[in-house]
């Protein structure tokens, strides 16, 4: 039998991610099986349990995976454009209902919380670098309500559905702004 290459173990392992991610933001965690897993990736049980032992495991994995365009400035044309594309992925991908249930799921399960804090805490980082007229406690202070702002409206879209970002991009840049005259 002839060995596969590593390319070819990274892009079976990606395939079941990516079967598992459309399942869970459809279905939830709780409402998937392994099985149901088999089936949305096309793979066999036996080549997912090469992978991971279990679904927890590809729980894990669909959440370090997570892939936002954050804004390389904070203006308001690269706010708008960082919600409208969470609004897109809301929209396309049903990128909100799974982060919902990665939220739910990591008030319950510790491994998972450790994950989503280190990535709201390296949003929470990217925001207060990208503050210039801001620092220390007062930079943090910001972030954190700018990141709180930004999950909201992640939330929202995971509930009401579609919603227009601008007032979002409002809130955001009057959280931001230089309160001196």
């Amino acid at each position: 039998m002839p060995k596969v290459g590593q390319a070819h173990l990274d892009a079976r392992r990606q395939q079941i991610v990516d079967a598992a991610r459309a399942r869970f933001a459809s279905h939830g965690f709780a409402r998937t099986s392994m099985a149901d897993i088999v089936t949305e990736s096309g793979l066999s049980t036996g080549a997912i349990y090469r992978y991971f032992t279990s679904k927890d495991e590809i729980v894990m994995a669909v959440c370090e995976q997570a892939q936002d365009a954050f804004p390389t400035e904070l203006t308001a044309e690269a706010i708008s454009r960082f919600l409208e594309h969470v609004r897109a992925m809301a929209r396309e991908k049903d990128h909100a209902r799974l982060t919902a249930q990665i939220y739910a799921e990591a008030a319950i399960s510790p491994a998972l919380a450790t994950i989503v804090q280190q990535q709201l805490s390296a949003l929470r980082t990217a925001v207060a670098d990208l503050l210039h007229n801001k620092t220390g406690p007062e930079a943090g202070s910001v972030a954190e309500a700018f990141v709180a702002v930004c999950a909201g409206y992640s939330q929202q879209l995971a509930v009401r559905g579609d919603l227009d970002s601008a007032p979002f991009t409002s809130a955001l840049m009057e959280i931001i702004k230089d309160p001196s005259p």
